[in-house]
């Protein structure tokens, strides 16, 4: 690619190259661009030369920064040129500057296929080239037949086929449907066969990506892969250009053991055999050298055998002989070989039969927790984690709060999350853990979690043994000068709740405790205030018999909080100082905290979920998740249809009258309506608007089943900033409510619940519960037992959806069986990708699902999934949050606007009711999308009457009547409850009453809807 004979472009680079700042740079192309234009525009007169010349400046131009949005068809049009020079121009700028998407591709669409297939082979090599580079669906359509004839030929050049090889896998990632798995499997077993190592280590490329995706279809290809790597370890019939450093093509040796550790297995015994004999040799002939370069290859070679004998699960002698290598690596002084070491180790843990040989190197990993390099740190201390047991947990733990000392303050937050973990795992006895977890708080406080000291709290709480010796631990913290605030919250709360054992031992009396505590007061924050104050009336009431100068200490204490800012803190103070007063009676009010119920770990399931499914975690793990193609990992996105008002999915106005010509106000802070930042209607009005009476419908919908607190939470409302999370809510089943419009039997089934299945493993989760709470939110959970956790994570753009099931492993055993089926209602068009079969131990696929809304209906699709955990067999079937609101986008209209538009639509089925003037009123204004319609304006309006506090009248407008019943019906069942009128018809009118079981404990306000909706407006 000369370019010295093109003198006009040298200048310009030299002048580029001259300029002093950026906006010289800057005019300086701007006059190129503009002379490069003028030039184009009289293309007759432009010489060949001329037209080359100019499109390397464009390419310069381009690779400089700027934007070149001229030219493209003058570069497209070099590609027909007869001659080399300008035919090479053509295909290196047109693979610089256009991408696949570019409509002037598809010009030269039949210019390139004759090139592969004429027999010109430097015209093929350009061609395959471009081809390569920019991919793109037409172009794999199109011309994937005639690269897979270059590529099988066996009378084209070496250098052909590898670019056809490469080419190809280019075209396969954009469209796999362009290599027939039936035909393709025979002809890669003789492309396997190659001699040639370059076009051989190019196939290899393409093999990786083809079984990566079917394995099952390439078993024949498996003995040729293990031949070739007999070949490379024995250096038989290896060129010199193809041995770096005196290892034999390393990149062909480690594509070719990544392609094995996609076969589950080899069941071959020869094959097997050779394999293992080949690997033996690798392990036995890496070794540390000077020469950097060489050991980057030998090392590439090595830890990929690694990761192939961890898949293949070889023989205990070969795993001892690894570990013993990656020993040696983690005791050189190179730092990459170290960290190489550690990574590989903490591989080797999910290897069973392993630990206990990885443990005969826990000193030399725990030396490197004091390594310069933070990452070589950051994985000893992952390693001393997965290995840590019941036999070396006190060893590690002491190790790591000796570490936590000088640790960066980078890795405290992690380092005392592990410690705390492992100290609660593996804990000898409770009074060790208490020592552990209270000099973690005491070393690194500000980088302990909450969860840790609530933790403590549930031990102690639920172990009597252990309370005296928890409490005299917190006194003696209390004596340092300087303590951290968590340590002063959980000393507090032990003192309190069991201060009074340690009363006969010294500088433990009620006083000696209420002294020492009250000192910490003025240096605390509000959340810690509001615990002291509670430790304050636990020591009154445990003060046996009374002190009077303690008490009116204490209660001078309440006394000053009772005017204080935080409304938490003015409430505890005015309440404890009433209860003071009741005597006796106070002892019943504070009585000791009863046990709290068995439950998960907080502490674990936080590690669980922040574990993270990577190549770095484990090479078996990553090549059962690349199994699935389609996986893919969708990043949070604003909305695509614009931004969101600040009250979410729907701008309310309130309007003062029906008189257009008032000015309007926009209010985002009316708080009945609940939306996420997702495109959607609102989906929850407060629950204490349960009942309105609708003129017009006669029907009702059950509101939503109210969750009763859970008994850890009544117990821990007493020290509001203390309350620990509680224990998983009993699973509410609430059947679906039954809809006006009629239904299609897949409808009756997108209504299916938990309850029509008869699982022997239950869900773990209110699965009816997850289901409204991603009505309003686009990402969480869906589902989860003691095996599985399904995740979703959706984005909605106009009357499309893609979401994103996200299926977690939960246990160190495979989910093997995995089937999932969707089951859409007819106004829906849903298409899944495939799944796979197994989920390995403790890992993530992703599996994309998109969704297309063709009309309005209430109707959900359902997930039926089932999958196999032993012998166990579990299915569900979840209804799936692509509801109607998800397709309403916020609308602002001012009343000028919209009440021209709603007097517009005065045919009775396009509206519910019609609307009477009434200066009481709230409308809400959306823009509905399916593909049927496209777009449709959706209006509500609410009224209500001063005089009747117990009836409001909402009404449902849009130019579409099926949409405008069916918004009508989904606001009823979502927001709503609509009594039934049982009166013979017409209906005598009559107070609305409430349900029986919300009437027994319902506030007085709950008879009362008008006032909330009076109070928004």
């Amino acid at each position: 690619m000369a370019l010295s004979g093109m003198r006009g472009l040298s200048v310009f680079i030299s002048d580029i190259r001259n300029c002093h700042n950026k906006e010289q740079e800057r005019l300086r192309v701007d006059k190129e661009l503009g002379n490069i234009r003028t030039r184009f525009k009289n293309e007759k007169g432009l010489s060949p030369y001329e037209k080359k010349k100019y499109v390397w400046k464009m390419l310069y131009i381009h690779m400089l920064g700027y934007d070149v949005d001229f030219g493209h068809m003058e570069t497209v049009s070099l590609i027909s040129a007869p001659k080399y020079p300008e035919k090479q121009v053509g295909y290196i700028v047109t693979s610089c500057l256009l991408n696949e998407n570019n409509d002037f591709l598809r010009m030269v669409i039949n210019t390139v296929r004759n090139d592969i297939i004429g027999r010109n082979e430097t015209y093929q090599c350009l061609a395959l080239t471009m081809v390569g580079n920019i991919g793109g669906k037409e172009f794999s359509e199109s011309l994937a037949p005639d690269v897979q004839k270059l590529l099988i030929s066996s009378s084209c050049r070496p250098v052909v086929r590898k670019k056809a090889a490469l080419c190809l896998l280019r075209l396969y990632r954009k469209n796999p449907d362009v290599v027939n798995i039936d035909g393709w499997s025979d002809r890669m077993a003789q492309l396997l066969d190659e001699r040639d190592l370059g076009v051989l280590t190019s196939v290899m490329s393409l093999f990786v990506s083809l079984v990566s995706n079917n394995a099952e279809a390439y078993w024949n290809c498996l003995p040729k892969c293990v031949r070739i790597l007999e070949r490379m370890a024995r250096n038989q019939d290896i060129p010199q250009e193809y041995t770096y450093y005196g290892i034999p093509s390393p990149w062909l040796q480690v594509k070719t053991m990544r392609a094995l550790q996609y076969f589950p297995t080899i069941e071959d015994p020869s094959a097997r055999r050779a394999l293992f004999e080949v690997l033996q040799r690798i392990l036995m002939g890496t070794d540390v050298v000077k020469n950097v370069n060489k050991n980057n290859a030998s090392h590439a070679v090595l830890f990929e055998a690694l990761a192939l004998v961890m898949h293949l699960d070889a023989e205990k002698e070969m795993m001892s002989q690894c570990v013993a290598l990656l020993g040696k690596f983690i005791a050189v002084r190179e730092p990459n070989i170290r960290y190489l070491g550690l990574e590989n180790m903490s591989r080797m843990l999910l290897v069973t039969d392993v630990q206990d040989i990885i443990k005969r190197h826990q000193a030399q990993i725990i030396t490197s927790l004091k390594d310069p390099d933070i990452s070589i740190r950051r994985r000893a201390l992952d390693l001393l984690y997965g290995m840590c047991d019941v036999t070396n947990a006190k060893e590690i733990v002491e190790e790591l709060l000796q570490y936590l000392n000088t640790a960066e303050f980078a890795m405290r937050e992690e380092l005392a999350l592990k410690a705390a973990i492992l100290a609660e795992k593996f804990a000898p006895d409770l009074s060790w853990y208490v020592d552990v977890i209270l000099q973690l708080i005491d070393k690194a406080g500000d980088f302990v979690s909450d969860d840790i000291w609530y933790r403590v709290v549930q031990f102690v709480t639920n172990n009597e043994d252990l309370q005296p010796y928890a409490a005299a631990k917190a006194r003696e913290y209390l004596d340092k000068p300087a303590l951290h605030e968590t340590m002063v919250k959980v000393s507090a709360y032990l003192l309190g709740e069991y201060g009074h054992l340690l009363a006969r031992r010294p500088g433990c009396s009620p006083k000696e405790l209420f002294t020492i505590i009250n000192d910490r007061l003025p240096t605390v924050s509000t959340s810690t205030v509001a615990i002291l104050l509670s430790t304050y009336a636990k020591i009154l009431m445990h003060t046996q018999p009374p002190d009077a100068g303690l008490q009116q200490q204490i209660l001078a204490i309440f006394k000053k909080h009772e005017s204080y800012i935080d409304v938490e803190i003015q409430q505890r103070a005015v309440e404890y100082f009433e209860l003071s007063k009741k005597g006796a009676a106070l002892a019943d009010v504070l009585a000791e905290m009863p046990k709290f119920p068995e439950r998960e770990s907080a502490l674990l399931k936080k590690a669980e979920d922040a574990e993270v499914d990577t190549a770095e975690q484990s090479a078996i793990k990553l090549r059962s998740q690349q199994h699935t193609s389609n996986a893919l990992v969708v990043a949070d996105h604003p909305p695509v249809n614009g931004p969101a008002p600040a009250a979410n999915h729907l701008t309310l106005v309130k309007i003062p009258s029906q008189n257009i010509a008032e000015e309007s106000h926009v209010s985002y802070e009316e708080t009945t309506v609940e939306a996420p930042k997702e495109n959607g209607a609102p989906v929850e009005v407060e629950s204490k608007v349960e009942n309105i009476t609708e003129t017009n419908i006669q029907s009702k919908v059950e509101p939503p089943t109210s969750h009763p607190v859970s008994q850890a939470d009544l117990l821990a409302d007493l020290l509001g900033p203390l309350a620990i999370e509680g224990p998983p809510a009993a699973v509410e089943q609430n059947p679906v409510q039954g809809l006006e419009a009629n239904q299609s039997p897949v409808g009756d089934l997108a209504l299916a619940t938990l309850e029509d299945q008869s699982n022997s493993v239950q869900p773990i989760v209110n699965v009816e519960e997850k289901f409204h709470v991603l009505c309003m939110k686009d990402s969480g959970v869906l589902y989860e037992d003691p095996h599985i956790q399904i995740g979703l994570k959706a984005e909605w753009r106009a009357h499309h959806g893609r979401l994103i099931l996200f299926l977690g492993n939960k246990n160190t055993s495979p989910l093997v069986s995995m089937r999932a089926l969707i089951l859409p209602p007819s106004h829906f068009k849903v298409e899944l990708s495939s799944v796979p079969d197994t989920i390995p131990p403790r890992a993530q696929v992703q599996i994309p699902l998109e969704v297309t809304n063709l009309r309005a209906s209430r109707d959900v699709a359902v997930l039926d999934f089932s999958y196999k955990h032993g012998t166990v067999l579990v299915n569900a079937k979840l209804r799936l949050p692509i509801v109607l609101h998800k397709f309403l986008l916020p609308t602002t209209l001012t009343p000028e606007d919209f009440f021209p538009q709603w007097k517009t639509w005065n045919v009775q089925p396009l509206k519910i009711q019609e609307v009477d003037t009434n200066p009481n009123n709230m409308v809400a204004c959306a823009t509905f999308y399916s593909e049927t319609n496209r777009t449709t304006l959706c209006l509500v309006r609410v009224e209500t009457d001063p005089q009747d506090r117990t009836q409001l009248r909402l009404t449902v407008a849009s130019g579409d009547q099926y949409l405008t019943f069916e918004l009508k019906e989904f606001i009823k069942e979502h927001l709503i409850d609509i009594p039934i009128t049982h009166a013979a018809p017409p209906p005598a009118p009559q107070q609305p009453q409430l349900p029986p079981a919300a009437a027994a404990g319902a506030p007085g306000t709950y008879n009362d809807p008008g006032a909330i909706l009076a109070g928004l407006l």
